[in-house]
């Protein structure tokens, strides 16, 4: 699948060596004003499946995996009322010092402390919280955090 591409790229070749290999090529349209949309624009126009949202994509793979894929189910789905007010859970010593023990000088992004610490973004929030009323945490924009 290529995004983005300018009228000579990288992902271009890539995309046509799969188009010459047999292989599905999918290509998201971009504005035509915008020079690093030429690329997809064009690959669309040499018949690369058009992608504006995932089932797209889906309904493309379906005959090839020969089977068909679960209905998406919704990914906005509102929460219920009692998990609004419920308590988060009290963060373990374990999860506190993975946490913890990621944060430094140099900011990190929320997301990738939820990842690289193995817990629940919940969890990562509470100890965040916990650090940041002490005094210790600094938020930067973009989701960042740093120990101060």
């Amino acid at each position: 699948m290529v995004v983005e591409a300018a009228r000579r790229s990288g992902s271009l070749i890539t995309a046509r060596m799969a188009g010459e290999q047999g292989r599905e090529v999918f290509a998201v349209p971009g504005s035509p004003l915008d020079p690093r949309a030429e690329g997809t624009n064009g690959l669309l126009k040499q018949g690369a499946t058009l992608v504006t949202e995932a089932a797209d994509v889906i309904s493309a793979i379906e005959p090839i995996l020969g089977r068909g894929l679960p209905p998406m189910q919704d990914p906005i789905q509102e929460p219920a009322m009692d998990d609004l007010f419920a308590p988060a859970r009290e963060p373990g010593d374990d999860e506190r010092s993975r946490v913890i023990s990621l944060l430094g000088p140099a900011p990190i992004s929320i997301d990738d402390l939820v990842r690289l610490s193995n817990t629940t973004p919940a969890i990562v929030r509470v100890v965040l919280l916990e650090l940041e009323l002490a005094g210790r945490l600094e938020r930067h924009g973009g989701g960042l955090v740093s120990l101060v």
